[in-house]
């Protein structure tokens, strides 16, 4: 009995050298990762195409991009994800994510025409491989799983769900489709100052705080955000951006919205922008994470959050609802429309047919978003995707019996933001 004891022990020893041997190996490959991915200085993404397709290197930086991948592929290959602790398998995820990104975007750079003329005003779709390159971006600002023709279906499908919310509003407020159009105009529904609308969000955030320390972790190591009037007339196409732990709220001599507060104010400041880039101030964050950003986890975020606007204290009314699906139904329609301009090839006259179908009285926004899918292709998907993910793991959390929203949001932004993998966020 005792040798056989002493046989395991030395297994056991045996295998746990073995293991920190491999750590340490893992170690080594991943300083060598981040040094040289920084040496390397690869342009970061661009929210608009024709920067990134002007920032693409010369054919010899892009050969020493290629060899640097090509062997991070094959090293990766030959690690074993179960022997890592914990934050070295998450840097092995994020390393096999980015290499392989890297290397679409590197086959499609070698194809490239350096004296190719381009223009924003014009689609992706209309330069030479336009339809790959909004495949890779796709993946790029998304999620690298993503492809276009789901994500255009995945978008209808958004369509036709926030329409059924609407719908159901509606019949609940007892006036007819044509009456309740007619009430969403009501002067009632809209601030005619500054200072109200200042008041305004100062009360939503005071009703946010009183619930939100009983939905996310955090709370009370979160800094103050502040609230402000936006003075950038060329942001004031949206309610309100938030920017430097400032959420600004635009007002430029035009009535607000009152079914924009709540929904916004989530979406900005706390628990959306502000509190997500506040916890990653918090958590522990690697070198590897640090290198890279991830949009369909971070507007993703503050998308999802919307949705738990009543257990957050607001949406008191249904309108106080409505406001948020009414800029849903926006998102839902970018997600096919992007789809449509940038991958399939659509005009602008299909393009605002699509819009019209879908939204009415809203033509201004419309050709506003358009313009803007253009320059941006595969940017807009992000909201309703990321938001999508996260809904679609709490969905599966709630059916446990000991489900904590605290412990839920806890888990998910243990990493901070990072691509919206099962591998990664464990759901």
């Amino acid at each position: 009995m005792k040798n056989l004891i002493r046989k395991v022990v030395v297994v056991l020893v045996f295998i746990n050298q073995i293991s920190n041997a491999q750590n340490e190996s893992f170690d080594t490959l991943r300083k060598h990762f981040f040094e040289t991915y920084s040496a390397l200085q690869i342009p970061n993404l661009q929210v608009n195409y024709v920067q990134n397709l002007k920032s693409i290197k010369s054919q010899k930086h892009i050969k020493q991009q290629e060899e640097f991948f090509n062997n991070i592929k094959l090293e990766l290959a030959t690690v074993n994800a179960n022997s890592l602790n914990e934050y070295q398998r998450l840097d092995f995820y994020i390393m096999n994510y980015e290499t392989n990104l890297n290397l679409e975007r590197i086959s499609l750079e070698k194809q490239w025409s350096y004296s190719t003329n381009l223009n924003d005003e014009n689609s992706i779709y209309t330069v030479e491989n336009g339809k790959e390159w909004y495949a890779y971006l796709l993946k790029r600002w998304v999620n690298a799983e993503v492809s276009s023709d789901a994500i255009f279906q995945f978008g209808l499908d958004e369509i036709e769900q926030v329409k059924t919310a609407m719908k159901a509003l509606q019949k609940q407020s007892g006036l007819s489709e044509k009456e309740f159009a007619a009430h969403l105009n009501d002067t009632s529904f809209f601030y005619y100052n500054e200072k109200d609308v200042q008041k305004a969000f100062e009360k939503v955030k005071l009703e946010v705080a009183k619930k939100a320390s009983e939905v996310f972790p955090y709370i009370k190591d979160i800094p103050d955000v502040n609230i402000t009037k936006g003075t950038n007339e060329a942001l004031a196409q949206v309610p309100a951006y938030y920017n430097n732990s400032t959420f600004y709220f635009n007002y430029f001599n035009e009535p607000f919205n009152k079914r924009q507060f709540d929904w916004i104010y989530i979406h900005e400041g706390i628990p959306g922008h502000h509190y997500q880039i506040m916890v990653n101030n918090i958590i522990k964050r690697t070198d590897i994470q640090q290198l890279f950003w991830y949009s369909g986890f971070v507007e993703g975020w503050g998308a999802y959050v919307e949705y738990l606007g009543k257990d957050l204290g607001v949406y008191k009314t249904i309108y106080d609802e409505y406001g948020k699906w009414e800029w849903d139904l926006i998102r839902s329609v970018r997600v096919a429309l992007d789809v449509g301009i940038n991958y399939y090839g659509w005009s602008d006259d299909k393009s605002i047919t699509f819009w019209k179908q879908h939204i009415s009285n809203k033509d201004a926004i419309g050709w506003r978003e358009i313009a803007r899918m253009k320059r941006w292709p595969a940017q807009v998907v992000t909201y309703k995707y990321g938001a999508n993910k996260f809904l679609e793991f709490l969905e599966k959390e709630k059916l446990k019996e000991d489900f904590s929203y605290i412990n839920f949001h806890k888990s998910l932004l243990k990493y901070g933001d990072v691509p919206l993998l099962k591998d990664i966020l464990g759901s």
